[in-house]
């Protein structure tokens, strides 16, 4: 009886595999990026973008400066919003006609950090640059190649878009780096299918923060930053508020790329676990859930097909998932990032990481330590608008 119910645990990932490749709007394709020559527009909307820097003296420059040197032929101004940095952020980030440093007054209550930054962003771009249509809304440690923004001005104006986003292409060249990051990223689309966010008639939402263009009249109708000031996702929890009135788009990026650099697994660790327990809506309930299904999906295939889960087909189940399944759907998230698809096979080690970094995630969470960032601690942020 013990052998039936171990061999019937090894069978469940075969199914869920199943599900995942057939019926989870083919994610693991990672087919979503803009096209590699952007539409021809008679008048190319003027943009300003709008950076929220805290401690980022190292990369804020290069950031700046990947901007202002934009193929683009509409008009362009850059916002950086100094969060009370004391490293020079404000000096590094250089000087420019077409460049406006703002000084951050002190954090009020109910606000996280980057929001402040971002609110205060916004009220010197509607004061000194009222004519932008979009605003771009990127990271300090961003870098974007030269037609980054006109492909995806173009991107938005060709098919109506309100939020079109790409998620920044990571840093992918240490060994936590390689076994961590293109999973973070495969798990991603797993979790938010990009071809489901971008299908109009879904509910699904969610953006990348890192490279979010946003109609300025949609983001006014929804209420501005304001209205999702405590929220630690707020790409996501912005996605969900444009995408109930307009289109959203979401892709992955080549050519915008992030600075950061995770050398370290504490370096991954922090990143994840700053805000996975708030992805959960901070329930005990769905932290378990989310355990358990990853130890299903991911931990069991290697377990059976070392025969720790009976005899032959649970072996063969376990091998077919693990070196067959694997592999094939992470195939094409791993050649974006230049790896071999044999590396999908240490997807059961990165999933086991990943659910230890959202297990932590809640105990900091329950410790009052929630989403901690840049001596900032956002403990008793509410749970992502979905």
């Amino acid at each position: 009886m013990l052998d039936n119910g171990l061999s019937i645990i090894a069978l469940l990932p075969v199914a869920a595999w199943i599900g995942l490749i057939g019926f989870r709007g083919g994610f693991w394709r990672a087919d979503q990026t803009l096209p590699a020559s952007p539409p021809v527009l008679a008048k190319w909307p003027a943009v300003v973008a709008v950076i929220p820097a805290r401690n980022e003296a190292t990369t804020i420059g290069v950031t700046v400066r990947s901007l202002l040197s934009q193929d683009y032929a509409g008009g362009l101004n850059v916002i950086v919003v100094d969060d009370m940095s004391d490293d020079g952020t404000a000096e590094a980030a250089g000087r420019d006609r077409r460049l406006t440093v703002v000084r951050s007054r002190p954090l009020p209550a109910g606000w996280t950090g980057k929001l402040w930054a971002v609110k205060q962003g916004l009220d010197a771009a509607d004061a000194g640059h009222p004519e932008a249509v979009y605003v771009l809304f990127t990271d300090a440690d961003i870098e974007h190649d030269a037609s980054s923004l006109r492909c995806l001005v173009g991107k938005a104006e060709r098919d109506g878009l309100d939020l079109a986003s790409l998620m920044a292409r990571l840093r992918c060249g240490g060994l936590w780096e390689r076994l961590l990051i293109p999973a973070f990223i495969f798990f991603f689309q797993m979790l938010y299918p990009f071809p489901w966010v971008n299908q109009r008639d879904r509910e699904m939402a969610a953006a990348a923060g890192g490279c979010m263009l946003v109609r300025r009249s949609a983001l006014k109708a929804v209420g501005g930053v304001d209205a999702i000031r405590d929220r630690l996702i707020d790409d996501c929890a912005l996605a969900a508020r444009v995408k109930r009135q307009g289109a959203i788009w979401l892709g992955l990026a080549t050519g915008v790329r992030s600075l950061r650099r995770y050398d370290a697994l504490a370096d991954v660790w922090n990143m994840v676990a700053r805000t996975a327990y708030e992805q959960l809506g901070n329930s005990p309930s769905a932290l378990i859930g989310t355990v358990i299904a990853l130890a299903v999906v991911f931990v069991v295939p290697p377990l059976a097909a070392f025969g720790v889960l009976g005899g032959w087909p649970a072996v063969f189940a376990g091998f077919a998932v693990w070196w067959g399944m694997m592999p094939l759907a992470s195939a094409p998230t791993l050649r974006l990032y230049g790896l071999s698809p044999a590396w999908g096979a240490t997807l059961p080690l990165a999933a086991f990481l990943y659910a230890l970094m959202t297990v932590s995630s809640a105990l900091r969470f329950w410790r009052g330590h929630g989403g901690a960032w840049k001596g900032r601690h956002y403990g008793d942020a509410s749970a992502a608008d979905g």
